[in-house]
């Protein structure tokens, strides 16, 4: 009997690592997966050992969607938990890497958009096929997608749902880094201790600024001024040694 589909998390070195996890349905969202994820990113987030965020899925894929079989009757509210799902990962206030393996398609593409940025194997496919199912796509989620791959690749994805492949994917701003299979792991490994080492001051200001924000200058500026970071940044670069960051990201 296969183990019930689930989200499973670890943290190690500063890194939380989520786990897309139900190989029976390559790793399809459930119902209960969507509703389960935005607690989940709260109480990371609110861990001040985490400070950058993977999310993959167990195996040789990524996620392949909703598991469409957990939805019952009402599929507006269970669109409704899948967008309030993808948001939370948006807002997530440290950064995000998507470790994407084989299909990456429907909801596991919102997924992946949500985050900061997408690290993908060669043989990564991917995919936004609510046209398939006569789905209208969330606003949100469309203008996220557009922004990021640009309108005409963002209706590309949506009217015809079919798949594209790493070399469009990274043509168009989709994934940013595309690798062998074998050394996927070891990438993201090596580019989130950069992250864990750099300071997450620059990081969630970038993160609210490269999102659109206008109305926190002075909220950061504030920030920089009593956190300390800049000062150490400097000393540490004059000294020439790692530097010490202490300023935390809060919710």
């Amino acid at each position: 009997m296969s183990p019930a589909p689930s989200l499973t998390h670890t943290v190690t070195d500063a890194v939380a690592t989520v786990v897309i996890d139900h190989p029976a349905r390559r790793n399809a969202m459930t119902d209960t997966m969507w509703a389960a994820l935005p607690p989940l990113l709260d109480a990371l987030a609110a861990d001040p050992a985490v400070r950058v965020l993977v999310l993959t899925g167990a195996g040789d894929t990524f996620c392949a969607g909703a598991d469409i079989s957990t939805l019952g009757g009402d599929a507006g509210a269970a669109q409704e938990r899948a967008v309030a799902a993808e948001e939370a990962l948006a807002a997530f206030p440290k950064p995000t890497l998507a470790a994407v393996r084989g299909y990456c398609v429907g909801g596991g593409c919102q997924l992946a958009a949500a985050c900061d940025l997408r690290f993908a194997a060669e043989d990564a496919l991917f995919g936004v096929t609510p046209a398939k199912l006569g789905i209208v796509y969330p606003a949100s989620s469309t203008r996220r997608l557009a922004s990021l791959v640009g309108p005409a690749t963002a209706k590309y994805l949506l009217f015809s749902g079919e798949l594209i492949g790493t070399g469009r994917a990274l043509r168009t701003g989709l994934v940013d880094e595309v690798l062998p299979g074998a050394e996927l792991d070891r990438r993201v490994a090596e580019f989130t201790r950069v992250l864990v080492g750099r300071s997450q001051l620059t990081q969630a200001a970038a993160k609210e600024f490269a999102a659109g924000r206008t109305d926190r200058d002075a909220y950061w500026a504030e920030q920089a001024r009593g956190s300390g970071d800049t000062a150490e940044g400097v000393t540490a670069f004059l000294e020439r040694r790692a530097a010490r960051f202490s300023w935390t990201a809060t919710p």
